[in-house]
Formats: structure tokens, sequence, C-alpha cells
């Protein structure tokens, strides 16, 4: 009894999983990530800017943006939730490329954003000011 006891106590995490919260937060990929997203719904423009290398590029499947057209572009969104899922991360030395798929809702200078999932990457690259992003894609929508 006492043995079942202490296995049931060794299987279970004593302290509860701690989401990131901001980019000094995070130690991966994923926690790389996962912060810009809660800065862009948190519209903390400086720190986004931070973590976003000067030679920083955006695609989408309507065209590529530079960095400061795509600052202003992430300026738009008014993200009120997100859904991060399927994601992937591979390090390659000082680079992380990041894949997923993510759920935004929200508005922008458009109106809604769309509800459809949709598939992303990111890379982030270590430098001597840290881990910035260094590229960005959208790659359209998630296979159903």
């Amino acid at each position: 009894m006492a043995l079942a006891g202490l296995m049931t106590f060794l299987g279970c995490t004593v302290y509860p999983e701690h989401p990131i919260k901001a980019f000094n937060q995070a130690t991966g990929g994923e926690g790389f990530e996962r912060a810009f997203w809660k800065e862009v719904q948190a519209q903390d423009w400086k720190d986004i800017e931070s973590h976003l290398s000067s030679n920083f590029v955006y695609v989408t499947p309507t065209g590529r943006w530079e960095r400061g057209a795509a600052l202003e572009h992430i300026q738009t969104l008014r993200i009120q939730d997100y859904t991060i899922s399927d994601l992937s991360t591979e390090m390659n030395r000082d680079t992380f490329v990041v894949t997923y798929t993510i759920v935004l809702r929200g508005s922008s200078q458009k109106g809604p954003l769309p509800s459809t999932p949709e598939r992303r990457m990111t890379v982030w690259q270590q430098q001597k000011k840290g881990w910035i992003a260094i590229a960005h894609s959208v790659l359209g929508p998630a296979p159903q």
C-alpha cells in the first residue's frame, strides 16, 4: 500500500507547468515563439522590435516584407487569443527553426482575422544581444 502511494506521488509533477510570459523566460525555440505571440497580444512593440534582426524578413502568401513593413503589419494586429499546435523545433548550432500551426483570434485593419489554422515558420538566431528572429513565414492555411 505504501509502495503504491509512493509510486503515485513520484508519477505526479509537484510544480505546475510554468508558462512563458516574456522573452527573458524563454529557453528554446518553442519558448521564443510563445513569447513572441504573448508580446504581440500584449502589444509590447518595443520588446518585439528588440527581438527582430535588422535584416528581418516576413514572407506571406501575398509577398515579402522587410523589417519596417513587417513591424507595421504586426502592430495592426489585435490578438484576443491564439492557439499554437503541431510545434516542432530543430536546432543547428546557434539557430532554431520553429514550425507550427496557429489559430489567431482577433482583428487587424482589414477586419477580423481568419479563423482557419495557418502553418508558420520562424528562424531564431543567437547573436551578441541574445536570441532574435531573422525570418518568419506564413505558409498558408494548414491542411484540414
